[in-house]
């Protein structure tokens, strides 16, 4: 399991408001999305429309690509 360092942020009144983590373990958890959602595309294509890692990858970036451009 991944060990998570957080320190968590409150507002005047002690209610936690939000939570910092280390930038090293944000792209490990960023990484770890990315990959299961390569998964979930690969898998939700069907039998005759599989796409190879390769291919399923480049397609995966170019939609990260445009939801990041919009």
């Amino acid at each position: 399991m991944l060990e998570i360092r957080k320190h968590y942020v409150f507002d005047e009144n002690q209610h936690p408001i939000a939570v910092q983590i280390a930038i090293a373990d944000f792209e490990h958890i960023e990484e770890i999305l990315e990959d299961f959602g390569l998964v979930k595309l690969m898998e939700a294509t069907e039998d005759s429309e599989r796409l190879s890692k390769v291919d399923a990858l480049a397609y995966y970036r170019s939609l990260k690509e445009q939801h990041v451009d919009s």
